[in-house]
């Protein structure tokens, strides 16, 4: 069965953007690169919210064509390109983009039946809101958490509050030369609230 890895860039502070979507704070170095090429060729599609498959889309079919781009950068963009994309919304209004389809919503069922699927695993960057749903679910199998030396104090939070603490169990954890690190975590069970 296919998993669903949600891959992060956060603070240390679990923010993953400022107050405006300011992302100034990133550090991203080869390693991180190259975790996120091998991730990508290593997965069958990405599962995304509406505005973050917008900006995906209006950004690396371009890349993945633009010769001042990183031939890593490029190899990265192609494959994204290419990929299965499944988005999440309930307007229908999206973005175009090949090899995509849309959900209007997170539904436990259809989710079960993308993970029965064949193919390698299901991504999900960014997409906050699919992120808490799937979440709130026990549908998530992995989180890949890049986190970088940095407190911002104030911004988008990765996961709200309000809710029930979740108990996750460390896959691995790599330092990377910029400070950022990996950390890879799969859920075991749901503490009492």
């Amino acid at each position: 069965m296919r998993k669903i890895i949600v891959s992060m860039w956060t603070t240390l502070d679990g923010f993953v953007a400022g107050p405006r979507d300011e992302m100034d704070w990133l550090q991203i170095d080869e390693q991180v690169l190259r975790y996120e090429r091998e991730l990508v060729e290593g997965s069958g599609g990405l599962l995304l919210g509406r505005i973050t498959h917008a900006d995906f889309a209006g950004h690396w079919p371009r890349a993945a064509q633009d010769p001042e781009e990183a031939e890593e950068v490029r190899r990265y963009a192609r494959r994204v390109d290419t990929m299965e994309k499944i988005v999440i919304s309930a307007s229908g209004n999206i973005a175009a983009w090949q090899n995509t389809r849309r959900h209007e919503r997170v539904d436990p069922d259809e989710i079960i039946e993308l993970k029965r699927g064949h193919g390698g695993d299901i991504v999900v960057y960014g997409s906050l809101g699919v992120i808490w749903s799937l979440v709130e679910l026990g549908l998530v199998d992995e989180f890949h958490l890049l986190v970088h030396p940095v407190f911002l104090r104030d911004g988008k939070a990765l996961f709200e509050g309000g809710r029930p603490p979740q108990r996750l169990e460390l896959i691995s954890a790599e330092p990377f030369t910029s400070g950022v690190v990996l950390m890879k975590y799969r859920p075991v069970d749901r503490a009492a609230s």
